[in-house]
């Protein structure tokens, strides 16, 4: 498909613009579709079908990436500017202000214009209460983010950049989810979302990284952007942030995490304007529990399970990238080895059945009972933060500490970097 076209396509997206994949019309009057419906329905109180109005949105934004920031990287990274200077210029706004950026350009103001202003809709207190939740969740959560991601590399949307790219296959695959961790880190911790603020920073650096990537894909004549949409779209990263705020809002209660409806709905704020740093936009946002239930419903309801070898593959190197490597200290290799068995049980509970035996994974018994052991503890103390003065802060300030425990046990003494990667494998 010609450059021309792809703009073409791409410039249609919020006119009626929805990949062939979006199979969420072919597939909603299905039996088992509509007693899943009816069934959902008795629980929540609410219909789980979303309107007509909120998929039709959903769907366009297969085509909706991140303009601003495409214009500063055509501008300054691929312009007269260049990459080091540009990352340079980058780096002195983000720690010290867009003004403290000599005859910075016009596209890198829009950006930080953009990016330092507050939406209308920003709820501060709701922002801190969904981060402080979030971490409430502690290291549990990253687990179980990255294994309702696995059940989604069914979608070529969704695993193809991954594969192409092989950042979350093979070697690179324990790196890029570490980074993945330390971006959940670092917008999570108090104040990390304020001006200066290392997640804020993050945030721009991962979006500036997937303008990068985006590119590099759609130049790519295998990327089939009438079945896909535009790579790492606003359609896919709405799911993402709903991947941190209503999912494990919900699914954490196997744990014994006892969040709240209202709590919920916080982190769905919190994640929104993570999400608005991130050049993700989209104003049919859920406003609230319901409406995040209904999207997360259309999103399952749309699948079309096309990324075939490419998404098993994905699939199958997550587990292994944590197994221990050869030559650590004891102590290292004792905790590594337990660690490595925690995620076979957190993901062996959580992922599908049916898509666990579908892959070449791990046995999962008897490492899979852990989460159930454990959730009369958790259920325990949590009970406890609720009911007892004061313990709610010390709980908080012990996850934060073991979050960062765990990161740190994996990476070592490295940082994370959120470059892009330079060459694709394929």
């Amino acid at each position: 498909m010609g450059s021309d076209t792809r703009a073409a396509r791409i410039e249609l997206g919020g006119q009626g613009t929805i990949p062939a994949e979006f199979r969420y019309w072919d597939k909603i009057d299905d039996a088992d579709v509509q007693r899943a419906r009816r069934a959902l329905k008795r629980v929540a109180g609410f219909d789980p079908q979303p309107s007509e109005e909120l998929v039709r949105a959903f769907a366009h934004a297969y085509y909706d990436a991140d303009p601003v920031a495409e214009t500063f990287v055509d501008e300054v990274y691929l312009g007269e500017i260049g990459p080091k200077r540009g990352r340079e210029m980058l780096d002195l706004a983000l720690e010290r202000g867009i003004d403290a950026v000599p005859d910075a350009p016009a596209s890198m103001m829009r950006l930080f214009e953009e990016f330092e202003s507050t939406p209308e809709w920003l709820d501060p207190a709701q922002v801190a209460l969904g981060a402080k939740v979030f971490r409430r969740w502690g290291t549990s959560v990253f687990a179980f983010a990255t294994t309702s991601t696995l059940e989604m590399y069914s979608e070529s949307s969704i695993a193809k950049p991954l594969s192409y790219t092989g950042a979350y296959t093979g070697e690179r695959a324990h790196k890029r989810q570490l980074e993945t961790v330390r971006f959940w880190i670092d917008v999570s911790d108090p104040g990390g979302l304020e001006p200066g603020g290392r997640g804020r920073q993050t945030a721009m650096r991962v979006r500036i990284m997937h303008v990068f990537i985006r590119r590099k894909l759609m130049q790519r004549p295998e990327w089939e952007l009438d079945k896909w949409g535009v790579p790492i779209s606003v359609g896919d990263a709405t799911l993402t942030l709903m991947g941190g705020s209503v999912v494990p809002g919900l699914a954490l209660w196997s744990l014994g995490y006892q969040t709240t409806r209202a709590e919920i709905e916080a982190t769905l704020h919190f994640w929104r304007y993570v999400g608005h740093l991130l050049g993700v936009q989209p104003d049919w946002y859920p406003r609230d529990f319901a409406e995040s239930v209904q999207l997360m419903f259309a999103a399952f309801v749309k699948r079309a399970y096309t990324a075939g070898a490419d998404g098993a593959e994905l699939v199958e190197s997550y587990l292994p990238a944590f197994a221990p490597t050869p030559g650590s200290g004891w102590r290292k290799r004792l905790r590594d080895e337990i660690n490595y068995r925690i995620q076979i049980g957190y993901t062996g509970f959580w992922l599908l059945p049916a898509t666990y035996n579908r892959h070449r994974m791990p046995r999962r018994l008897p490492w899979v009972l852990h989460p159930l052991v454990q959730a009369p503890v958790i259920f325990g103390m949590e009970t406890a933060r609720r009911l007892i003065p004061g313990l709610d802060q010390v709980a908080d300030r012990v996850q934060r500490r073991r979050r960062e425990h765990w990161y740190r046990n994996e990476i070592g003494d490295r940082n994370a970097e959120f470059q892009p990667v330079e060459e694709f494998r394929r």
